[in-house]
């Protein structure tokens, strides 16, 4: 167990109860965040992942499609989407033109495609049914993480069908997961300032909670850095443990860093690669019924991503050969986010960790 001797003392009960794989409550885990010196911070959550995944780093060979970047809604932070009224600078994919993006590949080459992408009021349930079918019908073994809460809450209500139901036709078509966008932050004093107009806290989780009932998992985001304070932070957290403890469904958790380039934030400044660390490694010691805990390179860059696989990440995503343009619209490092598996292989042994590859559902495909 780690030495207490020199911790102070308010925080020796908090640690103690880390140590002893017990959990934290909000009030002690905003006292963790906010008081704890960062090496104190990365010792816990480094031994949380040893404990928890080895040395083992995951990662996965997938492509992202991005459908559109028209979109009903005007979310404060974001560099990528454009309102109808802006469409001359949006781009609309046709259900062929999405296929032949997966047909680039042979067989087995990947194992599944990330789906989602603003929400486009022509581009409806029946219309992503579709697609799934078509892509199904060419790479039947290609497992499909498809579409936000957002985008899944704004096709139910223009089909007049419940989330479950809507759910349930999609996982019939072949969808396979759901990604953990549009979390953002919860808590509805932020909400109401950066994206007011997209859907509530409340009908992100039902919706997460009704894709876990029909056995289809889902991961959880968080967007940290911009106007929040810590106790947003503990309390997003908090909202997503607490339907993880009733679902277990939820694969991993992805803190996603706000980027500030070319959106309605653009004023607020960057956290610092410090403030990076602190937010992943709390989020490993907080997050104690997520097994897993992803720095998604993309956004915040191959660097801070290998850094952070010694403060309690142990998953990077993928290779990502894609069109995704969501961060790199918004001043993202990588402008164009295309790792090979020999790259990704390198950047997590060169970190000192054994790098596996997995399917979307964390089965082992393969360890080097």
């Amino acid at each position: 167990m780690l030495s207490t001797e020199h911790i102070n003392k308010d925080l020796k009960p908090i640690v103690k109860k880390v140590s002893q794989q017990k959990r934290i409550s909000e009030k002690e885990g905003l006292l963790l965040y906010t008081k704890a010196p960062l090496a104190l911070l990365g010792s816990l959550a480094n031994s949380i992942r040893e404990r928890t995944n080895g040395e083992k780093v995951f990662f996965n060979r997938n492509i992202h499609i991005e459908p559109t970047n028209i979109c009903v809604f005007d979310c404060k932070f974001c560099a990528y989407s454009k309102l109808l009224r802006n469409k001359d600078e949006g781009w609309e994919y046709t259900i062929n033109e999405m296929c032949e993006k997966i047909t680039k590949y042979k067989e087995g080459e990947i194992t599944e495609v990330h789906i989602v992408g603003g929400v486009h009021p022509k581009m409806g349930l029946k219309y992503f049914i579709d697609l799934i079918k078509e892509i199904k019908k060419i790479r039947p073994k290609l497992h499909i993480k498809a579409f936000t809460a957002v985008e899944l809450e704004y096709m139910c209500r223009k089909a007049k069908v419940s989330y479950k139901e809507g759910l349930e036709m999609l996982k019939n078509a072949g969808q396979g997961s759901l990604p953990g966008g549009g979390a953002e932050i919860f808590h509805n004093d932020i909400r109401s300032e950066i994206c007011k107009d997209k859907c509530t806290t409340e009908q992100w989780l039902e919706i997460h909670e009704e894709a876990h009932k029909l056995s289809m998992p889902s991961n959880a985001t968080m967007l940290y850095g911009h106007i929040e304070d810590p106790i947003h932070i503990i309390d997003h957290m908090s909202k997503l443990r607490s339907l993880q403890d009733k679902t277990g469904g939820f694969n991993t958790f992805i803190p996603l860093k706000y980027r500030n380039g070319n959106n309605q934030m653009s004023h607020i400044e960057e956290v610092s690669l410090i403030e990076d660390i602190r937010l992943y490694s709390f989020s490993r010691i907080f997050m104690d019924n997520f097994k897993h805990l992803k720095a998604y390179w993309p956004m915040i860059g191959k660097k801070t991503t290998q850094s952070l696989l010694s403060f309690g990440v142990n998953d990077i995503d993928g290779t990502i050969d894609d069109t995704t343009k969501i961060y790199s619209m918004a001043g993202a490092e990588d402008q164009n986010p295309v790792m090979s598996t020999e790259e990704i292989v390198k950047l997590i042994k060169d970190a000192g960790k054994t790098p596996v590859e997995r399917d979307t559902l964390y089965n082992t495909i393969k360890e080097y």
